[in-house]
């Protein structure tokens, strides 16, 4: 079975979106922070055990590039460029993306940490 490659691809930089279009009809609206904090990236991903992205909450994607004819190369903002977000890991991150939000904003509690990048969270120890 082959990977479905979107249809259409289409970046809308004043909302900070993907759209992804599939030929059997499915459309997946991707927000720019949740495609940087689901970095495939080594730095985002880390070794096996991933590496929390905080303060990512008004990054953007500034390009979209095609690499060969298996994956996107997005840019964003921020500088992060290194991820190659396969046609597969698109697919999944479209039909999990509530869940996965969900993950990662219950990540960030437990950490103490912000999707703000103007807030840094101190942990006091008494």
């Amino acid at each position: 079975m082959t990977s479905p490659i979107p249809s259409k691809i289409k970046l809308h930089k004043a909302s900070r979106t993907l759209d992804l279009h599939y030929p059997d009809g499915r459309h997946f609206s991707l927000p720019a922070e949740f495609l940087r904090v689901h970095s495939p990236s080594a730095e985002v991903q880390g070794h096996g055990r991933p590496i929390l992205q905080t303060g990512k909450q008004n990054v953007a994607l500034v390009a979209v590039e095609t690499a060969g004819n298996y994956a996107l190369k997005l840019v964003f903002d921020d500088g992060h460029d290194s991820g190659l977000y396969s046609w597969d890991y698109l697919l999944e991150l479209g039909e999990r993306q509530d869940a996965l939000w969900q993950a990662y904003l219950d990540q960030l509690q437990a950490a103490g940490a912000s999707r703000d990048p103007d807030v840094s969270v101190v942990k006091v120890m008494l």
